[in-house]
């Protein structure tokens, strides 16, 4: 073997297709697309879960759980996560709580839950409290704030036939 048999038969620049170009391209005639049928034609779309008719594995498997998509997130925040991460007298607000990245998530609502103990006198302000929680945070002498949840926008609906309020 010779060093210029190394690279012999290898290309940098593979050339293009030249569809329809006659039937001595080996791409004449049809392009490469076979004969009739809904791939042949212009414009063909198919849904990328399309299996040829058959049943899509997508709606195969079996789904599990409940999700509701309408109900309220909710953001969940441990007494025992407040204690480690805020000192004495610090005011926990759900901005607060975001810099200290323990609850950096989109919710609706947030809520403080009794999962281990607290000893610092914090005062913690969120939308939901769990009743064990409540009570730790008043032990160890802190304060419980109860936020307002923000109201849906409930859009202005006219029954048909009615006019418009003056």
């Amino acid at each position: 073997m010779n060093i210029h048999d190394v690279h012999e038969g290898i290309v940098k620049y593979k050339k293009r297709k030249r569809l329809g170009r006659g039937t001595g391209s080996g791409l004449g005639k049809t392009s490469g697309r076979g004969h009739k049928g809904q791939r042949s034609r212009a414009g063909h779309s198919q849904h990328p879960t399309f299996q040829g008719g058959a049943m899509p594995m997508i709606r195969r498997v079996a789904k599990r759980g409940f999700n509701n998509k309408y109900g309220i997130k909710v953001g969940e925040v441990n007494v025992s996560d407040l204690e480690k991460s805020f000192d004495a007298g610090a005011e926990v607000t759900p901005e607060a709580l975001k810099e200290k990245n323990l609850a950096n998530y989109r919710y609706k609502a947030l809520k403080i839950l009794g999962t281990g103990e607290i000893t610092k006198a914090l005062t913690v302000s969120a939308h939901k409290f769990s009743a064990s929680a409540k009570e730790k945070i008043e032990k160890a002498g802190g304060k419980v704030v109860v936020l307002e949840m923000a109201k849906p926008v409930v859009k202005n609906k006219m029954k048909v036939g009615t006019k418009p309020p003056k």
